[in-house]
């Protein structure tokens, strides 16, 4: 097994057509990560799959048991893939993501997955913080628009600061044709 993991960030139904909380390009987005998990998977890279319930009945989404809490089926996890549960943004807070890694000697980490100004954020400054050697697929990631104080940011402009600002000093980030290309 080489030393590179591939993370998945929540790619589940919640955010696809006829869930909750739809994002923006999250078909193609899901597409690419599908792309990056099967070359993964053909170089014998670490497979990990991340999934968020919000513990609270009244959640406005990934509520806990739902069919909108799976992961989506462009991404299904094979039955030898780690799928670790979060309930917060980071998903290595309160979760065993860093002793995965580190018990498979872990250098390299590969981000794919939702939202790119939320758990995408979380995580790949995570990574950085733990001394990771971290890469985005910036077109394998989703995000929707934002509102703050009276002005809507439409979710290209959102994902666009996002990217940038983890390649200014957390991340490379690339696209998913850069990244297969090596």
């Amino acid at each position: 097994m080489s030393n590179t993991a591939i993370i998945v960030v929540d790619i589940q139904n919640d955010y696809f057509p006829g869930g909750k909380w739809l994002l923006d390009n999250v078909e193609a987005a899901a597409d690419n990560a599908a792309r990056i998990i099967g070359a993964a998977r053909a170089a014998d890279e670490l497979v990990i799959h991340i999934r968020h319930e919000t513990p609270s009945p009244d959640a406005p989404f990934f509520v806990p048991g739902s069919e909108g809490a799976m992961l989506h089926h462009k991404v299904a996890a094979l039955p030898h893939e780690a799928v670790i549960l979060k309930h917060f943004m980071n998903p290595f807070r309160q979760t065993r993501l860093l002793e995965t890694l580190r018990a498979k000697n872990i250098e390299h980490v590969t981000v794919v997955g939702n939202m790119s100004h939320m758990c995408i954020d979380a995580v790949t400054r995570a990574c950085d913080d733990f001394g990771f050697d971290t890469t985005v697929i910036h077109d394998a990631c989703a995000t929707h628009d934002l509102e703050f104080n009276g002005v809507t940011v439409p979710a290209a402009q959102v994902h666009a600061a996002f990217m940038a600002a983890l390649r200014f000093g957390y991340a490379t980030v690339v696209s998913t044709e850069e990244y297969l290309r090596g």
